[in-house]
């Protein structure tokens, strides 16, 4: 099939819509409601074009024989203008601070710097909430962040509310964020295009403690941030900055740098001996993951009755500031009052998470702040810090040495992964012959498979996105659930395309950061999370050995039901 764009004929697939020939050929067509994980709105009529004499919305009109389409004639152009001079008179422009401000990009491309309808001036702001805040001036009602809510992830905390010149986005009967059911994952900030719902900002208080001669400032990365925060800084998606990042961070000031990915490992030993325990002994099936706080506080609203199936582990943030404020505080004679723990996330529901009642085993807040990738991108772009100029350097120990297994935390399917390399070993007392188990990766909602381990079939299903989650979580609920053990992550393609990533986050980046987290497994002297040397050595000095009565006491957890709560 042919049609012709701008008078030139080209080749079209079926099904392909004008946005994505245009794209596919490279013709800017501007786009605010657009995503490529959503079904196309067209609300924002940003992407007008000119198809036969006729304007149509180019995202969801899908390519035909004998179309004739204009991208930038002058009737296109006066319509797009007149569509942003309408938005940004619902949209606040003065301290928006948002990188990646959309709207702001259409104004200056079009050369809006008058537009000519006053800008409404009454505005919900909403910072209840511990992680999301939102703006609504800001809001131009483009509806991705309710879409993403409701399709992506089944959740539906917020939505559109009132009509005509009164329609806004919010939680249902205007409640405040924090009194819903949202799960803080962030995936509404992910694709907002105007800053109107963002991650509440933490850098004050991370360099009023790091500024502090008192306080002791200790940071641990997560394993998806090395293979994303490279973009915040022109680098192209997958770029693996890893020992860069350290010492960008130590530019900052923190006292140590350590890797999230050791207590990664860590989780494995602790949730692989769970897992083992509750096979042998008949204990609840299946065993479900509790790495993804999103995914916790989404399993407490919605499905209360299938906490016991939830592994008791804490997420490798709190397992680490858990050890930080008892193990390391001992270790160099510090006081853990004095001490600070600050995490680098590619997660909103993090800064919930820290928060969380249970957390404070050490005695203190465990995890005090929590950065998002994007905010770390901000804080050392404040301090003149150009991470892709960055000289190298390493980890420090003993909080700092990982393996393979624990960067593979950030995909979907890591977790998984990680575990079936350390179980199998362990049940069986065989060497692995392979590291990878390809039915774990990829990015499919929803994977399946099984393993044989010394006569037993372990059935194991793994799921991104919450949509996902309940199709699973669903049959666990009626008891018809085959299988053993289940990974669960928030966010679809898991950690390396949480809320507080990059902008944009889609399928194309995800596959890069994927590849590149898969990339830095291999690169890895030790991959097998049993295998790290400072976790064996935790456990003779501190822990004694996995599930024992002081790790339970330190790195395991309890649950909320929160069904009754909104």
């Amino acid at each position: 099939m042919q049609i012709k764009i701008n008078g030139s004929e080209v080749p079209v697939k079926e099904n392909e819509t004008i946005l994505e020939v245009a794209e596919r050929l490279g013709y800017d067509i501007p786009t605010l409601c657009y995503d490529p994980d959503l079904p196309p709105q067209g609300s924002c009529r940003m992407c007008v074009c000119e198809v036969n004499g006729k304007m149509t919305t180019a995202c969801n009109t899908k390519v035909s024989e004998g179309m004739d389409v204009l991208t930038d004639s002058e009737r296109v152009i006066k319509s797009r203008r007149l569509n942003a001079e309408l938005l940004l008179s619902k949209h606040k422009l003065d301290d928006n601070v948002h990188l990646k401000n959309d709207l702001l990009k259409i104004k200056e491309k079009y050369g809006l710097d008058k537009p000519r309808f006053p800008v409404q001036e009454s505005y919900v702001y909403d910072d209840s909430s511990s992680a999301i805040v939102r703006d609504n001036s800001k809001c131009i009602l483009c509806g991705k962040c309710v879409n993403k809510c409701q399709e992506t992830q089944g959740v539906a905390a917020i939505c559109f509310v009132g009509r005509g010149v009164d329609m806004h986005v919010s939680p249902a009967f205007n409640k405040h964020l924090a009194d819903t059911f949202c799960v803080n994952c962030g995936q509404c900030s992910l694709v907002c295009p105007t800053g109107a719902i963002k991650e509440v900002d933490s850098i004050k208080d991370v360099k009023a403690a790091i500024d502090d001669p008192k306080k002791i400032v200790v940071v641990q990365t997560a394993p998806a941030v090395r293979a994303s925060i490279g973009e915040e800084f022109g680098l192209p998606p997958g770029s693996l900055v890893t020992k860069k990042l350290v010492s960008g961070l130590r530019r900052l000031g923190f006292d140590k740098v350590f890797d999230t990915d050791f207590t990664a490992d860590l989780t494995i030993m602790e949730e692989g001996t769970e897992l083992i325990s509750r096979v042998k002994n008949k204990g609840t099936l299946p065993l479900v993951t509790s790495c993804s706080p999103g995914w916790i506080k989404f399993c407490e609203h919605f499905f209360p009755e299938c906490l016991s199936n939830l592994s008791t582990c804490k997420s490798p943030q709190q397992m680490f500031g858990a050890l930080a404020k008892t193990f390391y505080a001992e270790k160099i004679g510090a006081d853990p009052k004095n001490m600070v723990v600050v995490s680098i996330m590619p997660c909103t529901a993090k800064k919930f998470e820290c928060k969380r009642e249970e957390m404070n085993s050490s005695g203190f807040q465990d995890v005090d702040y929590v950065l998002t990738t994007r905010e770390l991108a901000r804080f050392m772009k404040q301090e003149k810090i150009n991470l892709s100029k960055l000289y190298e350097d390493e980890y420090d120990d003993p909080l700092g040495e990982s393996t393979g297994a624990g960067v593979i935390f950030g995909a979907t399917g890591g977790v998984m992964e990680a575990a079936l390399r350390t179980a199998y070993e362990i049940i069986t007392g065989k060497t692995l012959g392979k590291l990878e188990f390809m039915e774990t990766r990829g990015l499919p909602g929803i994977k399946t498979g099984s393993v044989g381990l010394n006569g037993l079939t372990l059935n194991f299903a793994v799921a991104s996105g919450l949509s996902n989650a309940r199709k699973l979580m669903e049959e666990v609920k009626a008891g018809t659930s085959k299988y053993h053990f289940i990974e669960i992550m928030c966010c679809p393609g898991g950690c390396l395309a949480g809320g507080g990533q990059p902008i944009p986050t889609n399928d194309k980046v995800r596959l890069k950061r994927m590849q590149a987290i898969y990339q830095e497994d291999k690169n890895m002297t030790i991959r097998k999370s049993h295998e790290n040397p400072s976790v064996i050595k935790i456990y003779e000095e501190f822990l004694e050995k996995p599930n024992s009565h002081k790790a339970h006491e330190l790195l395991h957890t309890s649950y909320v039901d929160r069904s009754e709560e909104c």
